[in-house]
């Protein structure tokens, strides 16, 4: 009897560690739309040339990709990890397909694979972790900025998108980010 009270208060506890922060996921949502149409306006603060032509395509929410992201984002807190690809060696582009977001079949020939994620940790709220994505400190193909602004034929195409934002309720109180933005196979 009380190893399995014990195994339930460790599950409860494990259960309440992390809360999923809609209210910063919108926040999140509204500054990448502003950025995306005003580029030139976050340059200087975002580190990127005045000159840079974000897509003029306005994204759309879809609440299949936020609720991948939301899940995403809260099994990175819960199993802490930080990774395009989860422990059990499975990719974004699977679990958008699970969810029922039509995919390409070629999105799905590898189950590791990544086509519409962006991640980050440890930001302040969900305004910092799109400008963290944004500015992309330390990662020299800048892919976090350019699926985010849509500077390439690719990622202009993708409009539908969808972020989770988790947060600790411990003392720590990190935070995990995850955006999707992706595009339906028509």
């Amino acid at each position: 009897m009380k190893f399995l009270l014990l195994f339930i208060l460790l599950f409860v506890h494990q259960q309440t560690d992390f809360t999923i922060n809609r209210v910063e996921a919108e926040k999140a949502f509204d500054r990448l739309q502003h950025i995306r149409s005003n580029p030139t306006a976050y340059a200087e603060s975002l580190q990127f040339p005045k000159t840079i032509s974000a897509s003029k395509l306005t994204l759309r929410w879809n609440d299949t990709l936020a609720r991948v992201a939301e899940q995403k984002a809260l099994d990175m807190a819960k199993r802490q990890y930080f990774s395009h690809t989860d422990p059990d060696g499975y990719g974004i582009n699977y679990y958008i397909h699970k969810a029922g977001y039509t995919l390409n079949k070629d999105w799905l020939d590898k189950k590791d694979k990544n086509n519409f994620e962006s991640l980050a940790m440890n930001a302040m709220n969900g305004e910092d972790g799109i400008n963290m994505l944004i500015t992309d400190a330390g990662v020299p193909s800048k892919g976090h900025r350019i699926h985010l602004l849509g500077l390439n034929n690719w990622f202009d195409s993708c409009t539908d998108v969808g972020i989770g934002f988790v947060q600790g309720n411990d003392s720590e109180n990190k935070t995990y980010m995850c955006v999707i933005i992706a595009k339906h196979n028509w």
